[in-house]
């Protein structure tokens, strides 16, 4: 799949969560930050909000900046017209628009739900190590996935 690729031959790659405020931003992150080399990352959802201002938090002091994204919709003019890889953070989200999408690419699937566990925390702590735990989730299979763009259509759902 290359209609969608960079100059300089970067894979495109485009996260989706539902509103972008919470996975999507995050794998968008550590994309950029550990393979910027190899990809261009970009996220956005069906629909777009504020980002989550916890998971700024959390990250902010965890050392992650993300300050400065901005929540985006499949519409937004920051978003490229082709990617190689449209990646979906939410099964409920992938299920609900895959095939509305405004791209033609092979869909990525990994599920990491919508804030897991996060209603059962007991306190802030909980709470942060709740976000914590997403984040670190979400890094790891970053990392794993993304290591070697040439085993990406091996992740490929559709």
């Amino acid at each position: 799949m290359s209609k969608g690729k960079a100059a300089g031959g970067k894979t495109r790659v485009l996260f989706v969560d539902e509103t972008n405020d919470l996975q999507s931003q995050i794998a968008e992150y550590f994309l950029l930050e550990r393979y910027g080399d190899l990809y261009e990352a970009y996220s956005a959802g069906p629909n777009h909000d504020c980002i989550d201002c916890d998971l700024l938090s959390v990250m902010y002091r965890e050392g992650l900046d993300i300050r400065r994204n901005i929540s985006k919709d499949f519409a937004s003019e920051s978003v490229p017209a082709e990617v190689d890889y449209i990646v979906f953070l939410e099964k409920a989200t992938h299920d609900r628009v895959k095939d509305a999408v405004p791209w033609d690419a092979p869909h990525i699937l990994k599920d990491f739900g919508r804030k897991d566990g996060f209603a059962d925390a007991e306190d802030a702590a909980a709470q942060y190590q709740s976000y914590k735990d997403l984040i670190g989730r979400v890094a790891a299979w970053v990392d794993e996935a993304f290591a070697d763009p040439g085993k990406l259509g091996e992740l490929v759902v559709r």
